[in-house]
């Protein structure tokens, strides 16, 4: 069986016990730790990396919203969020962060084990999408609305991010492949030596970039900006070329 791991945080104690409850009546779930401010859930986050982030949103010094904002670059794979708060006017934020549910205090039970399932369903799905690519493999398969599509790495110019989805740009194709996971988790599966990921929103393939400028990289006549956190890493590879 499947078992998220977990991370509760609310400077509220009452709130906070009340959802470490729900986290141990809930079988897929394990509590890692809990934390009554942001500021030390996010120096957690990096240390124990947990599938799941049940996060109160108006807490002092750091809010929850804000600490969403700032784990979305972190290296490794992203947590899951589920906000709690006492507030119903956050939404349109939380979904700006790609949190998957948005519990409204006081919720009972059923709804946490909803939102739970949620994101266990999410987790699956996301582990289920592709096959790890080795060094030797060429192709990886990813699941396309109702199949799973063999996709020649050769063929693969570059991915597009779009929230929950990755868009596959591929060679000689009109229609680009539309695919239900994270761009993030993809690129943990990717060979590192023929992708690379540029843009929050983008990886590309090496053997496909046809030109390049100080911002920028054209794969013909697509032109991907390079986000200002990758520009560094991208430097390194673009300087070994012109070597």
């Amino acid at each position: 069986m499947t078992v998220l791991k977990c991370i509760a945080v609310d400077d509220e104690p009452l709130a906070l016990r009340l959802v470490e409850t729900f986290i141990e009546q809930t079988p897929f779930l394990e509590l890692i730790t809990t934390c009554d401010n942001a500021v030390e859930a996010m120096g957690v986050i990096r240390e124990t990396k947990p599938d799941v982030l049940f996060l109160d949103i108006n807490m002092p010094n750091l809010t929850g919203m804000e600490l969403a904002r700032l784990i979305q670059d972190q290296p490794g794979p992203l947590p899951k969020i589920v906000f709690t708060t006492a507030y119903n006017h956050y939404a349109i934020e939380g979904y700006k962060v790609n949190a998957v549910d948005y519990l409204l205090k006081p919720f009972s039970y059923e709804e946490f084990l909803r939102a739970s399932s949620k994101v266990l369903q999410l987790h699956e799905e996301a582990n289920n999408q592709f096959q790890t690519v080795t060094a030797d493999d060429e192709f990886i398969f990813l699941k396309v609305e109702y199949q799973w599509v063999r996709i020649s790495l050769k063929d693969i110019c570059y991915i597009e991010s779009l929230k929950d989805y990755v868009k596959v740009h591929l060679e000689d194709s009109q229609k680009a492949l539309l695919s239900l996971i994270s761009l993030k988790a993809l690129e943990e599966k990717l060979p590192a030596s023929k992708f690379m990921r540029v843009h929050r929103s983008f990886i590309v393939s090496l053997d496909k970039i046809s030109a390049i400028s100080k911002n920028s990289i054209f794969i013909d006549k697509i032109e991907i900006t390079v986000g200002e956190q990758y520009k560094e890493a991208f430097k390194i590879v673009v300087d070994k070329w012109l070597k």
